[in-house]
């Protein structure tokens, strides 16, 4: 059987809010859920570390991350793509 195998690595879309480190972006991953007991959509927001390699994305880009293997304390994601660069909006 040849059938495309499917990745079992979670993707995110988020904001980088800090590019201040070495290889390293903060992403800022903004979500709207129903609140369980009251029904209002409410926005929740998770900080996550990413792995950026060369260095090249900035502060205020979209871009989607890919979850890896522990890459340091608390490094677990690895930047993938720009989804949209800052101030094109």
């Amino acid at each position: 059987m040849t059938e495309a195998k499917k990745s079992l690595k979670r993707t995110l879309i988020g904001k980088v809010v800090s590019d201040k480190r070495q290889k390293t972006v903060t992403v800022l991953v903004e979500r709207r859920v129903k609140h369980e007991l009251y029904g209002k959509i409410v926005a929740k927001s998770s900080k996550y570390h990413a792995h950026d390699e060369k260095g090249e994305y900035k502060l205020g880009d979209t871009i989607e991350i890919t979850e890896s293997r522990p890459l340091s304390k608390t490094k677990n994601w690895v930047a993938t793509r720009l989804v949209q660069k800052a101030g094109l909006l």
